[in-house]
């Protein structure tokens, strides 16, 4: 099957699936089936274990949907289903290119759709089946048509032969349902590759190429390399030695210092901190970056500026880990939180990141290695959040700790209503209007036709 047969076919399933129907379980099944034709069709290109692991994430993260229907695993879906297809059919570029990709084709397919000659075979155009569709369909459905407004108005028992009937077809919804699942099944499946994608696609390599002409490159035009080398040096110094008086600050107040306001305050203060250690790691890793972008790497006469760098990554990992404790006992003071499980999260990367950027400077690897990698691990991450139930998790050890279980915050969590009704007919509680939405919401899904559920309401037992 070609292309332009598979595009077709998957507008009309899209179709299929989604009239007369909500969002829910019809997206899963229509990306099992995306899944299920890249494996079938292009399975000769799957050379990589790689390939194998995204067709398996992407039938996890479609179950995953089809589950929760939330948007974290609509988004890790999507990834999966976007990462497979590029990886099967464009292997030879860096996976970080789909993102700027997608965007683009977002806008590009809207005029590449009229372009026939592009992605429709010449064949078919000119052949014998498109003068037997017009020869034998198209003409006489027109002269069909006037003569039947002409006896119409002659007869009006002929009239009523075919309009005292009304065919049960919602046609805008049916035009709109046409358009987008053709729009999306062309922009997958036919997505546009610019050509400076392949020609720049050497910039994204993990390996430097021209190690000598490399080696005597300048970042700025008016310093030799001399001079930019010593000029690292202060900088990486300096900022070293910045990093230790902010740490030992940082830590003061985070550890010893006497705290007496309010949980609110306590907790801005604390997202503050969180926030500027945040900061504080995006802008290392941009240091790095910014000196060993190049000729650094391979300057023998560079040791101490290695050195530093290396000094200046310990001492960012020494900040995450103290923002690791704090956060910890955050957690144990106050139960856990949403955001507090992000803040893991964002830490956890951060490490890796610093691990990442410190291979980068030992095995002289680009900056391209570094966002390469990270590409990975931040998919990886959102993969993780969409197939484990957080707002579960969160409510069952803040109810184990007696810790953030205030009626309200507990019927804003997602996924937890076993728990969460449990838990408030043991102890009388109500959320409020809160709890009133989530049951509307939980009461909507269970009425909702198969395709239009989310199959984790379904499962749910009866609330007493």
């Amino acid at each position: 099957m070609k292309k332009h047969h598979i595009i077709f076919v998957c507008s009309f399933i899209f179709l299929l699936l989604f009239y007369r129907e909500d969002p829910g379980l019809n997206w899963s099944i229509f990306c099992l089936f995306l899944t299920g034709f890249i494996c079938f069709f292009f399975q000769d290109r799957f050379t990589e274990r790689m390939h194998l692991i995204l067709v398996i994430t992407s039938v996890l993260s479609c179950l995953a949907f089809g589950w929760y229907g939330d948007a974290a695993s609509f988004f890790a879906m999507a990834l999966s289903i976007l990462f497979l297809q590029f990886k099967t059919q464009d292997n030879q570029l860096k996976i970080v290119q789909i993102f700027p990709l997608v965007f683009l084709n977002g806008f590009a397919s809207l005029g590449r759709i009229w372009m026939f000659n592009q992605w429709l075979p010449e064949k078919q155009i000119h052949n014998n089946f498109a003068k037997k569709l017009i020869a034998f369909f198209v003409i006489p459905a027109i002269f069909l048509g006037l003569f039947f407004i002409v006896y119409s108005f002659g007869s009006d028992h002929f009239s009523s032969l075919f309009t005292d009937y009304t065919l049960d077809l919602d046609v805008p919804q049916l035009l709109l349902l046409s358009i987008a699942g053709f729009y999306i099944s062309f922009s997958f499946w036919n997505y546009w590759v610019p050509e400076v994608c392949y020609e720049k696609n050497d910039l994204l390599d993990n390996e430097f190429k021209n190690i000598t002409e490399i080696k005597n490159q300048n970042t700025f035009s008016f310093l030799d390399i001399d001079f930019e080398r010593r000029s690292g040096e202060i900088t990486l110094a300096l900022l070293n030695l910045m990093l230790l008086v902010f740490i030992a600050t940082y830590n003061y107040e985070q550890f010893f210092e006497t705290v007496t306001a309010q949980a609110s305050k306590l907790s801005a203060d604390t997202h503050e901190r969180v926030n500027a250690v945040i900061f504080s790691i995006l802008m290392a890793v941009g240091v790095i970056m910014f000196y060993f972008k190049g000729g650094f790497n391979f300057d023998k006469k560079a040791t101490f500026l290695k050195t530093l760098a290396k000094i200046w990554i310990f001492l960012n990992g020494i900040l995450i880990v103290s923002t690791i404790i704090k956060n910890s006992e955050y957690i144990s003071f106050f139960g856990l939180t949403y955001k507090r499980l992000g803040v893991y999260a964002f830490l956890v990367l951060a490490i890796i990141g610093l691990v990442y950027s410190f291979l980068k400077i030992t095995k002289q690897k680009t900056n391209a290695y570094l966002v390469n990698q990270m590409v990975w691990y931040f998919y990886g991450t959102v993969l993780l959040c969409s197939y484990v139930n957080w707002g579960n998790l969160i409510t069952n050890y803040n109810i184990s700790v007696n810790k953030g279980v205030t009626p309200q915050f507990l019927s804003s969590l997602n996924f937890n209503d076993d728990t969460r009704r449990a838990y408030f007919l043991q102890n009388h509680l109500d959320g409020g209007k809160t709890e009133i939405q989530r049951e509307e919401l939980i009461n909507f899904y269970q009425n909702s036709t198969f395709l239009s559920k989310a199959l984790y309401y379904d499962f749910l037992t009866e609330k007493k």
